[in-house]
């Protein structure tokens, strides 16, 4: 099973995130936009130990291309050595059904059961007005507050597919929904915690300084991402969010249709 990881300037996350998919007996391939931080260094300590290689994605004249991103995942799910596959972003934490499982376990149950897709209940872990700052290495040790994202009934998050002969529409919808002949998606959803950022200052670092392609900008992608104005950044108090006890214990009921900071973007 490989986790194909997508990165720019994710030198908080991605040790975190290489270490949790190789636990899970995942090996992972990162896809690295031309990082200007310290991603890179950090991703090579793991070549050998469950990352499996290692890429540069051109950065054409410094747009962030998201689609193209996602094509060139799609196309090494048919290229490398694997028989499943997972779309995957530094700062998510991709979870089994139940905490006696990893993922390659799970997903053998999932192929077991006759399916060749599966989708991710998404849970946003962000900082709060009583407890602003998390950006050290134990962020998933302090910054305790989330809330549901998405429909619980509805397929949003299709983040994992078995091997495919042809394209499996990863770049068609944003990366969000899978499209191949004879799919078959798995009755149970996986669960993501979603780090969303880690302070404000960190959100600004994020998504501030990116340059978005403009045809995916008038496709309604990166929302409010793109649009995202510091004096407008009010961060939730953790009254308004769940506490976090463990990942069995995540509540999937009342999800967010809007993100928090949707409300931080200009109109």
């Amino acid at each position: 099973m490989v986790a194909i990881l997508a990165t720019y300037n994710e030198e908080r996350f991605i040790r975190n995130c290489i270490e949790h998919l190789t636990g899970q007996g995942v090996d992972v391939y990162l896809i690295d936009n031309c990082s200007t931080d310290g991603t890179v260094e950090i991703a090579r300590e793991y070549l050998g130990r469950g990352l499996i290689g290692l890429e540069t994605f051109p950065r054409n004249h410094g747009l962030y291309r998201w689609q193209a991103i996602l094509n060139r995942k799609d196309e090494l799910s048919r290229t490398l050595d694997g028989d499943w596959f997972m779309h995957v972003d530094a700062d998510e934490v991709h979870l089994p059904p139940r905490p006696e499982q990893t993922l390659a376990e799970a997903f053998a149950e999932v192929e077991g059961a006759g399916c060749n897709a599966v989708d991710f209940q998404e849970f946003v872990f962000v900082p709060t007005r009583e407890s602003p700052d998390h950006d050290r290495p134990d962020y998933q040790e302090t910054m305790r507050w989330y809330y549901p994202f998405g429909s619980f009934q509805e397929p949003r998050l299709m983040r994992a597919w078995r091997r495919q002969r042809g394209p499996v529409g990863l770049g068609q919808h944003g990366g969000h929904r899978l499209s191949f002949p004879g799919m078959k998606l798995y009755s149970e959803k996986f669960k993501m915690k979603h780090y969303l950022f880690l302070s404000p200052q960190h959100l600004l670092d994020k998504y501030g300084r990116r340059s978005f392609e403009r045809t995916e900008l008038e496709r309604g992608w990166h929302g409010w991402r793109a649009r995202l104005e510091a004096e407008r950044i009010l961060l939730p108090s953790q009254s308004e969010l769940r506490t976090y006890t463990s990942d069995s214990e995540l509540d999937p009921s009342d999800p967010r249709e809007r993100h928090i900071s949707a409300d931080w973007a200009a109109s």
